[in-house]
């Protein structure tokens, strides 16, 4: 596995996880929860973000991880 592939696997898994908690929050009738799965949302966004940049900055140095 490349780490262009590893990459996208860990992207996609965050945002499987955001969704999750997406879903959750629209779910639940605790607004305590409901704020904590906001949240938890908000830092997976986040970490998407992140990790999209880092896997572009890899595919501009190193070109051959390119799927």
């Amino acid at each position: 596995m490349t780490v262009g592939t590893q990459m996208t696997t860990a992207i996609a898994t965050v945002q499987s996880a955001a969704s999750s908690m997406k879903t959750f929050s629209l779910e639940t009738q605790d607004q305590q929860a409901k704020h904590t799965f906001e949240q938890l949302a908000n830092t997976l966004d986040n970490a998407v973000e992140t990790l999209q940049k880092r896997q572009k900055y890899v595919e501009q140095q190193e070109p051959q991880y390119k799927q």
